[in-house]
């Protein structure tokens, strides 16, 4: 698989990724020996970064990632990404050396490694982005040896920006799919000409750009695609990217449509991130073995023509653009 340079770190990472927010059981179980099958068929198929935080699963995800590193005895070329800050209420005080230093120690605790790969802010508050006292920190933490780089992830464009301003910032992830163009405006090409990595999150709208979803879908309970749809536990914009999801589903439909022949929806889907200039890799989740690899899959399809597209812009601007433009 393709692999791109990892913005201001020494490392590559595969075109197509992993996110693991499924295998800390938040989108319904995941259990334990189906969680490893799914590392392990993503690696098989090429992956080589992998995305986790701390929260997920309250560390069920970065303790999975640990025991396959062990079996496998981490592979060198293998990033492990986690994420740190939402186990505390959301105030901008809370982001300090000695809250850093204990959440690092348990991340290293539970993935088992003396030195994670990538650190980054988990969408934290937007003061955060000013204090210049958070970044003289997880500077200190990289000299230290605790971590090896650091980036963020963020809500809004404007948080992306301003991370990307900071000159140690080797990674901003960002929520980009066919439903979310805002990003493609400015901070991409920011990015790009700063040298910092661009993660792309939430690549398949929760599943929407599978084209799999019926207006009468059910999940389960414990599944954010239930009890977030309204932004009642974090930000509406993780859960289908902000749309709503009796118009998604419409939208979803078409967008399906467009795939090319031998490629499914979700495959087109992440084809059609990794091609927009300044993404180093994106981030699909699975919850089984067989999604593993069709998304691993979807870093060997060809480009995708120019009117496809067009097609995708067009079906942005009459669909969607409206509802989550503006917000993020």
């Amino acid at each position: 698989m393709e692999k791109r340079a990892l913005g201001r770190t020494d490392r590559h990472a595969s075109v197509i990724g992993l996110g693991t927010w499924q295998l800390g059981a938040d989108w319904g179980r995941v259990d334990e020996a189906d969680a490893l099958a799914i590392l392990a068929a993503a690696v098989d198929s090429g992956v080589t970064f992998l995305d986790t935080a701390d929260v997920y699963g309250d560390g069920r995800s970065e303790q999975l990632i640990g025991r396959f590193l062990k079996e496998r005895e981490h592979p060198a070329d293998l990033t492990v990404a986690t994420k740190m800050g939402r186990r505390v209420a959301q105030e901008p005080a809370h982001y300090n050396m000695t809250n850093f230093r204990a959440w690092t120690d348990r991340s290293r605790a539970n993935l088992g490694v003396d030195t994670l790969d990538l650190v980054q802010l988990h969408c934290p508050p937007t003061p955060v982005y000013d204090t210049d006292e958070v970044f003289d920190a997880l500077d200190t933490l990289v000299a230290e040896g605790s971590i090896a780089a650091y980036g963020v992830s963020v809500e809004t464009c404007a948080e992306a920006l301003a991370a990307i301003a900071r000159p140690n910032v080797a990674s901003v992830q960002i929520i980009l799919n066919a439903f979310r163009h805002k990003p493609l405006e400015e901070v991409l090409p920011a990015a790009s000409a700063a040298g910092v990595g661009i993660i792309a999150r939430v690549p398949l709208a929760s599943g929407l750009l599978t084209g799999a979803f019926k207006t009468d879908s059910v999940f389960a309970a414990d599944d954010h695609r239930n009890y977030n749809r309204h932004g009642e536990a974090f930000d509406v914009g993780e859960t289908f990217s902000g749309v709503d999801y009796a118009s998604g589903i419409e939208a979803a439909r078409e967008f399906a449509a467009l795939a090319a022949e031998g490629a499914t929806a979700a495959q087109t889907a992440l084809r059609w991130i990794i091609q927009q200039p300044g993404v180093t890799t994106v981030i699909p989740g699975a919850t089984t073995v067989a999604q593993a690899r069709a998304n691993a899959a979807a870093g060997d399809l060809p480009p995708l023509s120019d009117a496809v597209l067009t097609a995708v812009d067009d079906l942005y601007a009459d669909k969607i653009r409206a509802q989550v433009h503006h917000r993020w």
